[in-house]
């Protein structure tokens, strides 16, 4: 499975869990059939969200630091579930570059979402990088 369909799967999962909290079986058995994926890559997904689950405390904060026009209780939940994959890999995942976390952030919310939602991402995501970027230096 490539990064963007893993990231597309975990997305779709924080999104979903939103709204119902499935049975991890439930839940891989769903992905399986929807996403036409393999058993391993399901639960490398449904893994993959655990771990974005455990760290929503620290996320959340994030992403409100970086807010500007929106709160976060009214905002979408696919913008928030978007987001907090995108700060997920920005501040915890050393493995994937902070450009491409920002940009396939953008492209999830121009497929789930709405041009103007992938602006307010794009926004957010970039913020946070860049506040990220110079408390590093």
């Amino acid at each position: 499975m490539n990064k963007f369909k893993l990231r597309e799967l975990v997305f779709q999962i924080l999104y979903s869990r939103q709204f119902t909290k499935h049975s991890d079986n439930a839940l891989i058995q769903f992905i399986i059939k929807k996403a036409k994926v393999s058993k391993n890559s399901a639960k490398f997904a449904q893994e993959r969200a655990l771990i974005v689950e455990e760290k929503l405390q620290e996320i959340d904060e994030i992403i409100k630091k970086f807010l500007q026009t929106k709160s976060f209780e009214r905002m979408s939940k696919i913008e928030k579930s978007i987001l907090r994959v995108g700060v997920f890999e920005l501040f915890f995942d050393q493995d994937i570059p902070g450009e491409v976390a920002i940009s396939e952030g953008v492209r999830i919310c121009r497929k789930f979402g709405s041009e103007e939602g992938a602006k307010f991402v794009n926004a957010v995501l970039d913020g946070s990088f860049k506040h990220h970027e110079k408390q590093a230096s």
